[in-house]
């Protein structure tokens, strides 16, 4: 039992004595691992900072921007461990960690696919898609002002006041209306006259009504086009243009339009038709609705 005792003893003396005597001959490398360690950790902060500084100067989105910055932080980082891994002869433990690394990634990206095409989508619609956050524009039915791009979907505050979230990857892969991208739109005012008016008096006199509104573009036309005839009215349309930059810019120009049209109008007698509705009483029964009237009167 004694000797047994002794043989386990005499064991765990010369693991820990070859523990130790690697140790101390693997000293100067783990210092030299760690100072590696230290110097990219700081490294990597310092690249990260002017990164975003840098990234912040050519795009709006800041979450994308610290987000690339993060990154950028994270692979300095990772590279110094690796190094300091090889600077330990761990040189199998490093293999080991980047073939774990890659099928990890391989699992998270089919695990987090759908999550992973917004998060791809979100960066590349901060960095080269046309929406920026301020734009007006329609996607599906949902028409409004791009609150926020963010790094799994996109913020579309709607007229009346509510916000819409939408995943990147459908405003990145589908249509969608841009309405501010080019600072300009054209408004499209129908009006009907009525079918005793001059109608080339109408067009000069709704031309020259549309032309007084000060702010339209100079180097866009104003155009008035008959479109049909209609139950009550003979219908066009008057297209003319403004500076678009919010929906208050079409709102004013469209009720602008709407006032001078009218004021025109009144002043020189063109009519402005509203539908006609005839109720044909005829007779009933073999009365006419004259006879009806005065017998309900006699019967009273």
């Amino acid at each position: 039992m004694l000797e047994d005792i002794q043989n386990v003893y005499g064991i765990i003396l010369d693991k820990l004595s070859s523990w130790l005597t690697t140790g101390l001959e693997m000293l100067p490398n783990f210092v030299v691992a760690v100072i590696v360690l230290v110097l990219f950790y700081f490294l990597s902060r310092f690249l990260a900072g002017i990164l975003e500084r840098t990234l912040s100067r050519f795009f709006a989105n800041e979450a994308v921007n610290r987000l690339i910055a993060s990154l950028a932080n994270i692979l300095i980082i990772t590279i110094g461990f690796f190094i300091a891994l090889d600077i330990l002869n761990l040189d199998k433990t490093v293999t080991s960690l980047l073939a774990g690394i890659g099928i990890l990634g391989l699992a998270l990206g089919f695990a987090f696919q759908d999550a992973a095409s917004n998060f791809l989508s979100g960066i590349y619609m901060a960095i080269k898609s046309p929406i920026n956050v301020g734009d007006i524009i329609k996607y599906t039915d949902y028409y409004g002002t791009v609150k926020k791009i963010g790094l799994r979907a996109t913020v579309i505050t709607l007229l009346q006041g509510q916000d819409v979230v939408v995943p990147n990857r459908l405003i990145f892969e589908n249509p969608y209306l841009h309405y501010t991208i080019n600072r300009e739109r054209r408004i499209d005012l129908e009006v009907g006259i009525s079918y005793g008016d001059d109608l080339e008096k109408a067009e000069k006199v709704t031309l020259e009504a549309i032309k007084k509104i000060e702010y339209l573009l100079k180097n866009k036309p104003v155009d008035l086009y008959y479109q049909e005839f209609g139950d009550s009215s003979i219908n066009f349309v008057i297209r003319y243009w403004v500076k678009f930059a919010k929906e208050t810019d079409y709102l004013r120009a469209l009720s602008d339009g709407i006032k001078n049209i009218k004021k025109a109008y009144d002043v020189h007698g063109i009519t402005i038709t509203f539908p006609i509705r005839t109720l044909d009483f005829g007779i009933k029964g073999g009365k006419t609705f004259s006879d009806m009237l005065k017998e309900s009167k006699d019967q009273r």
